[in-house]
């Protein structure tokens, strides 16, 4: 069988693109190196829907970005991700501050971000942030920004892609790429696949996948040049510092840190910006980072309590040097071979516009593309805790696991557990499970329900107790039986 497009990547990217293509008499396959989506960049950022005022305009990414925080906005009571609409500050105290909150505004509003106002003066600043440092006395207020939870919106595009006719191939690891006529030739880890077109969406992979299809041109290829962001991510007890996505005013690395409520009610500190990476994917966090993260947190609030810190995590962001825009197009030496490289913020909030894109280019190249006459959607199921009273005991009848609590800190049932390791993409990790319902997000960070929820999957999924991972692929939870275990 020969695929009408191949997408290499389930990230953000990759999930938004089989989403759109889904819509259409296509056979589409999604190729993921890992066993699950949203598995780099996508499930570790600052889960931000950006407005759209910083990019340049006229590039891809501000006309994206205006877009995709709008299909957001549509998206969400559809596919009941977890979302919310809270509005952004860009804040600043100084005269250089507040030309550059000049700019900005004049920028959203070149890109057709709407609502966009500017705050002067500290009484009206503080009466939207009352935490805010004392000095802060202007600030661009963009009503249309929000939190999402990007592991959420990533899988709900994913699984809607797959419950109508994409098949999405995990573990799949790209070894090469040839041209065969009208056709290109995958090989993966795990077999061979054809495709008439290739979409190149692997994230900081995707130089090194355009080389190898590349083949005697790889020369030809851009550089992708890992940047590392960390973070502070705070028990829910901070949650209420910040009643806005809190921005700094941006800088030559990007848009300074934030602090910012997360979906869920927890509190974001972050990200710093470091080139120095020992491997492209590496997400180890330091001290150095950490320690500018948490100092430079104190320009906006003084008063977070980063003793109520839960997690600390890091995130690779796939940059091109010198390019201020998405690298978005087909490659000018591979015929059908389209790159969607150098996704950086807001590649997030641009996620479901670049399906849209995609549509536009194959168009555009020739292709007639027919949509199908039934589309469904796929609605990801509510948190258990999150049900009225009569819900809760509605769904107790149905099936008794829903009484049973497995994750004390988010109140996740074991019913909760079972619906997400039987979903259209299943959950068959122990991180899979957390991300798919939050067991083991809370302050315990899976201290009491990680060996419950290793139990669950070792039943549901008739494996062997080396067999249950913690979240990549190989990563084994328990290595051997103990001395004396029968």
């Amino acid at each position: 069988m020969t695929y009408d497009v191949a997408l290499l990547g389930a990230g953000i990217t990759g999930s938004s693109l089989a989403f759109e293509l889904s819509k259409y008499k296509l056979n589409v396959i999604l190729i993921e190196r890992e066993n699950d989506v949203a598995m780099k960049t996508t499930k570790a950022n600052s889960g931000i829907v950006h407005a759209g005022y910083d990019p340049l305009p006229g590039t891809k990414m501000a006309r994206l970005n205006v877009e995709g925080c709008k299909l957001i906005h549509d998206l969400h009571p559809l596919l009941n991700f977890h979302y919310k609409q809270i509005g952004s500050l860009v804040i600043g105290s100084t005269d250089e501050d507040h030309r550059k909150i000049d700019t900005l505004y004049e920028r959203g509003i070149q890109n057709g971000v709407p609502e966009l106002r500017i705050l002067k003066g500290k009484e009206e600043v503080h009466q939207m942030e009352p935490h805010l440092n004392e000095e802060i006395d202007y600030a661009l207020y963009a009503p249309t920004c929000g939190v999402v939870s990007p592991w959420e919106l990533a899988l709900s595009l994913a699984e809607t892609a797959v419950i109508n006719g994409v098949e999405f191939a995990s573990d799949h690891k790209v070894e090469d790429i040839i041209q065969d006529g009208e056709e290109y030739l995958i090989k993966t880890s795990k077999g061979d696949i054809r495709a008439r077109y290739v979409v190149n969406c692997a994230g900081v992979f995707a130089d090194d996948l355009y080389r190898i299809a590349l083949k005697d041109k790889k020369d030809a290829s851009f550089d992708i040049t890992p940047c590392v962001g960390e973070y502070y991510l705070l028990d829910r007890e901070e949650g209420n510092v910040a009643n806005h996505v809190l921005f700094q005013c941006p800088n030559h690395l990007g848009k300074g840190v934030l602090v910012s409520p997360t979906v869920h009610g927890n509190l974001i500190v972050g990200p710093d910006a470091s080139y120095d990476m020992p491997v492209k994917d590496y997400t180890g966090n330091t001290q150095k980072g950490l320690d500018f993260v948490r100092a430079a947190s104190q320009r906006t609030i003084k008063n977070v309590n980063f003793r109520n810190n839960i997690r600390n995590f890091a995130g690779v962001r796939a940059t091109i040097q010198g390019k201020d825009d998405f690298l978005i197009e087909e490659s000018p030496y591979l015929k059908h071979f389209i790159n969607f490289a150098g996704i950086k913020s807001p590649g997030l909030t641009s996620g479901p516009a670049f399906g849209k894109e995609l549509v536009r280019m194959l168009e555009a190249d020739g292709e007639k593309l027919e949509k199908k006459e039934e589309f469904k959607y796929y609605r990801l199921p509510d948190f258990f805790h999150e049900l009225c009273m009569e819900e809760k005991q509605e769904l107790i009848k149905k099936d008794s696991r829903y009484g049973q609590i497995i994750c004390r800190c988010e109140t996740v049932t074991e019913g909760e557990i079972v619906h997400a390791i039987h979903q259209p993409i299943p959950a068959t990790t122990i991180d899979g499970v957390k991300r798919r319902t939050n067991a083991g997000m809370g302050r315990c960070q899976g201290g009491f329900c990680g060996p419950k929820v290793f139990e669950i999957l070792k039943r549901e999924l008739n494996l062997e107790f080396d067999e249950v991972y913690q979240d990549v692929t190989g990563s084994k939870v328990v290595v051997e039986k103990t001395k004396g275990e029968k």
